[in-house]
C-alpha cells in the first residue's frame, strides 16, 4: 500500500478588498510546478489538524497570522508512488500584511505575491496538475 499525503492551500480574502485574493509564485526550480502563481500551501504533519495547518501556512510561507474560516473543497490524485490530498481553506487576515520576502519558510519558498480577483490567473497551475488551484476554479466554474 503506497503513502498519502495531506496538505492544505489558503485562500487568503484581503481585508482591504474582499473581492480580491492572495496569489503566490513558486521558484523556478520547483520539481512540480516552476515559475507558476498557485494559493499558499503546506504539508499536514503528522497529527496535525487542518486548521492548525492553515495557521502555519500563515506564519511559515506569509509571515503573519492568518485564521481559517471555511472550507472550500477537496481533490485527491495519484502521483504514481502516493496518493496526495488536498483541501482549500478560505481564510482571513489577523496579523500584519503578508510577505513572502520575509517569512522564514522550511521547504517551498515562494519567490512573488500579489493581490488579485482575477481567478484566471490559477489556470496554468491548473492546467499543469495544482489541486489547490483546481479546486477554486471548479467551484467557480472556471474550465482550465
Amino acid at each position: 500500500m503506497k503513502d498519502t499525503k495531506f496538505s492544505v492551500a489558503i485562500f487568503l480574502i484581503n481585508p482591504e478588498n474582499d473581492k480580491e485574493f492572495l496569489i503566490v509564485k513558486r521558484p523556478e526550480d520547483d520539481d512540480k510546478l516552476p515559475n507558476v502563481w498557485g494559493l499558499p500551501a503546506v504539508t499536514i504533519k503528522g497529527n496535525e489538524l487542518p486548521e492548525d495547518a492553515v495557521r502555519r501556512v500563515g506564519k511559515e510561507k506569509l509571515n503573519t497570522e492568518i485564521e481559517p474560516v471555511g472550507f472550500m473543497g477537496i481533490k485527491r490524485v495519484d502521483r504514481g508512488d502516493y496518493d496526495f490530498i488536498l483541501m482549500d481553506i478560505k481564510s482571513k487576515l489577523v496579523g500584519r500584511a503578508p510577505s513572502v520576502f520575509k517569512a522564514k519558510t522550511v521547504n517551498t519558498k515562494y519567490i512573488d505575491q500579489k493581490w488579485t480577483m482575477d481567478l484566471n490567473l490559477l489556470k496554468e497551475a491548473a492546467s499543469k496538475g495544482s489541486l489547490c488551484s483546481q479546486i477554486i476554479l471548479d467551484v467557480n466554474f472556471i474550465e482550465y
